[in-house]
């Protein structure tokens, strides 16, 4: 990791990069997302101070933990005069993003449970799925994997031939007991 001396008090993209491991490609995305700022040199090429190094970090970590990079800019936002996050600030935010992180592992556990009963099914019933049809109210009026919207184009062969289509009954789906 290329050392940079405390003289220097800005870093190029690519020092940046260097130190915090992320990729030039990221960093210009974070400062697109307002995650990082830089300031703009004469010749027009960016520089960033050197606790982006820090915020790059806290993004990088937040991220690896399933944060979104909405609510990490939200939690930045949340900072006095935009300073850079401490050690104080990740407990915090890491306490208050615990109980969406427990609520997501509890929905990938429920998945995780279906999918194995749709395996030793093997029918993948769109009536009864719950990884096909989750929640869907129209399952219980209707059947099939989608719903058909209903042209009026009955100028064209291609809308006839829809039509036509749509009229067919779906097959029945057919599942194991």
């Amino acid at each position: 990791m290329p050392q940079i001396p405390e003289k220097i008090h800005e870093l190029t993209v690519g020092q940046l990069a260097a130190r915090s491991g992320a990729a030039v490609s990221a960093l210009h995305f974070y400062e697109s997302k307002g995650l990082i700022t830089s300031r703009r040199t004469s010749g027009n090429q960016r520089r960033f101070s050197r606790d982006a190094l820090r915020r790059v970090a806290f993004v990088r970590a937040a991220q690896r933990v399933g944060i979104p990079l909405a609510t990490i800019r939200e939690a930045l936002a949340e900072l006095p005069e935009g300073r850079t996050p401490t050690e104080d600030d990740w407990t915090r935010l890491s306490e208050s993003w615990r109980s969406e992180l427990d609520e997501r592992i509890k929905q990938l556990n429920r998945l995780r449970d279906h999918l194995t009963d749709c395996i030793g099914c093997g029918c993948l019933s769109l009536d009864t799925c719950v990884l096909s049809n989750p929640d869907d109210v129209f399952g219980e009026r209707l059947t099939g994997s989608r719903l058909m919207v209903e042209r009026r184009d009955s100028t064209t062969r291609r809308g006839r031939a829809s039509r036509a289509r749509e009229r067919e009954p779906e097959p029945e789906s057919q599942c194991c007991d």
